[in-house]
């Protein structure tokens, strides 16, 4: 796969790191219980579709984007640095 970074133009998937969705998961309070923190540490969803995900571009600008992909088709709908997020 190849992602279109905004600074670097298209490079190989193995230049980033991938980090997860890029929305927030909400993360357990320290004191909840050991089946709240299996459920957040174990038991991620795995979307099928159009996702919004985090990466860092570890071998090259060293850049934080936000990618928009299809899981399915492995369409790479956008890419955008994250401070230009809302």
């Amino acid at each position: 796969m190849r992602l279109p970074c905004p600074i670097c133009g298209e490079r190989d998937r193995r230049e980033f790191y991938y980090k997860g969705a890029a929305e927030a998961a909400d993360r357990p309070a320290p004191e909840a219980d050991e089946a709240v923190w299996d459920e957040f540490l174990h038991l991620r969803d795995n979307p099928a579709g159009v996702t919004r995900d985090l990466w860092y571009h570890e071998a090259g600008c060293c850049s934080w984007i936000v990618v928009t992909r299809n899981t399915i088709t492995h369409e790479v709908l956008d890419a955008a640095l994250v401070e230009d997020q809302p």
